[in-house]
């Protein structure tokens, strides 16, 4: 049985999307790294750091979750943690083409390293951290969409009131 997998991603920011899939991992891994792409290419809104110190709140609790960040394939990172699994959320069928390229790619790259895939719950299905950034720049209210210190910090970085 597999012990560690790595949840890899830009969570620019993290949503309840996330977190419900970290729980979801949580359950059938007893280790879970949560790795935060360094990936500036990407323009994310926010830094890494502080994508890392979100994370870490949010999942604050969690027995056996790691956050870290990390810079260049996924796969080279999992080797060097000597992981096996990647995990990666579907949300809609429109995420499905994308994540099986790339996990096509990581195979090519590392055939030794499997992705699973997971489905969050229903009610998170459409969350994207693209279009959180969008309404909380309108000044919707995200509550049930983000921990609150997210949307503080969202809107914050936003300036919105």
């Amino acid at each position: 049985m597999c012990q560690k997998a790595i949840y890899p991603g830009t969570f620019d920011p993290v949503t309840n999307g996330h977190i419900d899939l970290i729980k979801r991992a949580q359950d059938i891994f007893p280790e879970l790294i949560i790795a935060v792409a360094a990936n500036p290419q990407k323009g994310p809104l926010f830094d890494t750091e502080e994508r890392v110190a979100m994370l870490k709140q949010a999942t604050a609790g969690l027995k056996g979750v790691e956050v870290v960040s990390f810079e260049g394939l996924v796969v080279d990172y999992a080797r060097k943690r000597k992981v096996k699994v990647l995990v990666r959320g579907l949300r809609m069928i429109s995420d499905f083409e994308f994540e099986f390229q790339m996990a096509l790619t990581n195979r090519k790259l590392s055939a030794d390293i499997e992705t699973i895939f997971l489905m969050p719950h229903e009610s998170y299905s459409y969350l994207s951290s693209k279009l959180l950034k969008e309404t909380a720049a309108l000044g919707a209210d995200l509550a049930s969409f983000v921990p609150d210190f997210v949307e503080k910090a969202l809107k914050a970085k936003l300036r919105v009131k």
